[in-house]
């Protein structure tokens, strides 16, 4: 139907580039699922050709790119890729994180300088190489969401260092606002959930333990959903909020208010007193 008007969310007749779709527990494949229900196109970068196969599977028939974001020469290489379609991206999804506890957890002052500069170099600077290659195919008034976490001052022991990377990364999409702001008006933001349950977190020594504290301290008493975070993201993606750039917002179910909630401080002094 002609003028018929679109959806809220505006994906209709849009690309956007999804960067660290895993499997359906992944937060990148729900918000490409979001996309694609919205009426918009999705296109996948994927770190190797097993990923490439999963992604294949879960998206049929979908343009699916490999790309090591670690190399400048391979991110520069699918912009080119991307670009010989003539598509124009209404947004990027920078949903990629890597760190390595090949040694198991060590307290955070034993931690190896390689294995930190490797995943800061995966984790935040190619946020920076994603969007620099991509910046002429970028639409002039884009967005592109990176997923932080729900806060960087609590020193979580399990989470290792991977706090600081995601701090560096929450400043990172502010500088990139700021310099794409001179011939843009492209906004960068972050989705910052708090514990998921994805095969990336399974990854974290004594997760899961994180995990069952988590669901008791959110004041619903029930955990974070992958698709609430998603949710959030897809919002962030379309022009729905174009008032907001630089940001990162937390989406945690309320959790940061709640950790003196009556029953766990119950639970706590009664094991105390046994």
């Amino acid at each position: 139907m002609e003028n018929e008007a679109l959806s809220f969310l505006g994906f209709e007749g849009k690309t956007f580039l999804i960067f660290g779709v895993a499997n359906k527990k992944s937060v990148a494949w729900r918000i490409a699922d979001i996309i694609r229900n919205e009426g918009g196109e999705t296109v996948f970068s994927v770190q190797d050709a097993e990923k490439k196969a999963a992604v294949a599977k879960l998206f049929p028939g979908s343009e699916i790119h490999v790309c090591d974001v670690s190399s400048e020469e391979s991110v520069k290489a699918l912009a080119v890729e991307v670009a010989s379609s003539g598509k124009v991206l209404g947004g990027i999804v920078h949903s990629v994180a890597f760190a390595s506890y090949s040694e198991g957890l060590k307290p955070f002052h034993e931690v190896k300088k390689e294995d930190f500069m490797k995943a800061m170099d995966i984790s935040c600077f190619s946020l920076v190489t994603v969007s620099n290659a991509f910046k002429e195919i970028l639409d002039k008034k884009a967005a592109v969401v990176t997923i932080s976490i729900s806060t960087t001052r609590m020193a979580a022991e399990n989470y290792g260092y991977m706090a600081p990377i995601k701090a560096a990364l929450d400043s990172t999409l502010c500088f990139l606002a700021k310099s794409f702001s001179s011939f843009s008006e492209i906004r960068f933001n972050a989705v910052a959930p708090g514990l998921l349950k994805t095969s990336a977190s399974a990854g974290i020594p004594g997760y899961v333990d994180s995990y069952l504290f988590a669901e008791k301290a959110i004041p619903r008493k029930r955990a974070l959903d992958t698709s609430e975070a998603a949710n959030v993201a897809a919002f962030l993606l379309s022009g729905a909020s174009s008032g907001i750039n630089a940001q990162k917002i937390v989406v945690d179910a309320g959790m940061e208010i709640n950790f003196f909630d009556g029953e766990i401080i119950g639970k706590v002094t009664r094991q105390n007193l046994t």
